[in-house]
Formats: structure tokens, sequence, C-alpha cells
């Protein structure tokens, strides 16, 4: 079976989980199965516990993974949900691509591309919530702060008036009318990226809660039981990427008393285990070439164990 989205930094991804010899593992964002395909397929005796909010994704790794079927258990619901359905199990390896797959984008009627006939961007179909809703029913000053916090766009506000004063006129219901708005333009006030896309990005964001739900995550396997275990995170942008280093970060400390504390009194035992992945790993420009959606993504690994010293790589 051909999958419909090629896996990011698939070499490196398996590099990281090398050393894996029993137990399980969970793979978050299981998405069309890319990862967990090769992953099962390396490593015999390794069991996948398989999570996806998108039912249309569930069903077709369902497909894909049918010869590994006894190894397999999938879970339809967030990233964030899963850790607390498997945190008793032998859990050896986390895996979470926060990112669109190739298909969510390329299906115009999912509406995350720019020429999709619906505006909609719901990785779970299930939900009430989309696209259509932040555009045309947030107040301006909420989708100001959409396109500020999520977006990074440098002009929010007017880019915030624009989509008010269009939806005036009729309400805005499809991408393609969005991205016209907004403007579809790569070079932008001295940017190589358009409008378009940071506005997509953050309605998208809103729309799925993804920075929450990374953020739940993180902290569900902190406050979980699981030990001896690498958990690999591959983001697509600066907001994702920055939460996850700085998880990383204090996750390492072993004191974590304030600077201005003469003597340490936290009992400098705090650390959950070590960063892996001395700085981010990034896909090379054979991959980039490849597969040119795989340009912004970053690979940030951490053992979660106290004692172990893990290579840093």
């Amino acid at each position: 079976m051909n999958t419909p989205h090629i896996p990011v930094l698939i070499d490196e991804v398996k590099d990281i989980f090398c050393e894996l010899e029993s137990g399980y593992f969970v793979d978050c964002t299981l998405g069309y199965a890319g990862h967990s395909f090769e992953i099962l397929k390396s490593h015999e005796n390794i069991k996948l516990i398989a999570c996806d909010r998108d039912i249309e994704a569930i069903n077709f790794s369902k497909n894909r993974l049918l010869q590994f079927n006894d190894r397999v258990s999938f879970f339809h619901t967030t990233f964030s949900n899963v850790i607390d359905k498997c945190e008793n199990l032998p859990i050896r390896s986390i895996l979470a691509d926060i990112g669109v797959s190739s298909l969510q984008l390329d299906k115009k009627e999912r509406g995350f591309g720019f020429d999709s006939d619906k505006l909609d961007m719901r990785m779970d179909q299930n939900s009430s919530f989309s696209a259509y809703d932040v555009i045309n029913r947030y107040q301006k000053n909420e989708l100001e702060r959409v396109l500020r916090d999520y977006g990074e766009l440098r002009e929010y506000k007017k880019i915030a008036k624009k989509i008010c004063d269009e939806r005036e006129k009729e309400p805005i219901d499809n991408a393609k009318r969005l991205a016209d708005i907004v403007g579809r333009k790569s070079q932008f006030r001295g940017r190589t990226i358009s409008p378009a896309t940071l506005v997509f990005q953050a309605v998208r964001i809103e729309v799925n809660s993804e920075l929450d739900e990374l953020k739940l995550l993180l902290e569900s396997i902190k406050n979980s039981k699981i030990n001896n275990c690498i958990l690999a995170i591959i983001s697509f942008h600066s907001l994702e990427d920055r939460i996850v280093k700085q998880t990383f970060k204090t996750w390492a400390k072993s004191c974590i008393c304030s600077p201005d504390v003469f003597r340490c009194d936290c009992g400098n035992n705090n650390a959950i285990g070590q960063i892996v992945t001395k700085k981010a790993i990034e896909p090379s420009l054979e991959e980039i070439k490849q597969n040119p959606r795989s340009r912004s993504s970053k690979l940030r690994a951490f053992y979660i164990e106290r004692e172990r010293i893990y290579e840093i790589r």
C-alpha cells in the first residue's frame, strides 16, 4: 500500500530509536503510519500504541499496518490523552510528529490548503469548531490575538481588520477567498513566506488547540510512571520547538532553586532524565529536495530516566 504522506526525518527517527529491544512504542500522532511502519519493521519485538485524532488517518493506517496487526493497538483520541491510557505498560519509546499530514493539506475537502473550497482545518472531523468559526465569528481583538501569537505576523492588526471588513460583505466560507484576502505572495515585508501561509498556520493552531495539546502531552509524560524511555518530538515551527526545547531543559535540571537562593534547598534531585539531542536535528538538503514540506522540521529527543547516561547526538 502506498502512503499519501512522506514521513519526515525518517532515518533520524530510526537512529534515535535504534536501541529498542522490547516493550511498547507510542506514536502519539500516527498519521499515515510512515514512522510506525518503519519502527515495527525494524524491531520485531516492539509493540505499537497508535494514536491520532483524525479517523481518516486511523482507518488508513489500520490497513497499512495489517501485517503487524497482533502488535498494534489503535486509539482515536488527541495525543494529550494517550499517555493516561497506557502509562502502566512498559513504554520504551514515544514519538510525536507535530505537523499536518500531506493528505490533510492536499485534500481540498479538508480545508487546510489555499485552494480549498471549504474553510475547515479540523484534524478531528467530529469537532464542531472549525476555521470558519474563527474567521467569521471571532471579534477583531480575538483575531488579532490569533494572528499575533500563532502566526507571529507583524501586521496582525491590519490583516485582522481586512478580514473583518471582507466578512461584512459576505461570510468568508472557503480557503481560496481567505488566501486572496490576506495575500499569497511569498515576498512579504522582506520575508520569504506569504502572509496567507502564516494566517492559515495561526488559524489551524487555534482550531486544533495545537500548542495546548503539546503542553498537555509533555505534562502527562512528566507526571506519568514512564521510565527508561526515549521521547522524540518533531516540530514544524518556532512556537512548538520553543516549547519542546524549554521543557526538555527544565526536565534535565537537577536543581530547581531560584538563582537568588544562596544554598540549594530543593534536594538537587529533580531531573527526570537528560537531553539526547544537543541541538535540534534538521532534515538534510537531499530530504528537503525530495520533500520540500520537511524543510522546517526539527527533531529533539529526551531520555526519561534519572541515572542512565544516554549518548548525546
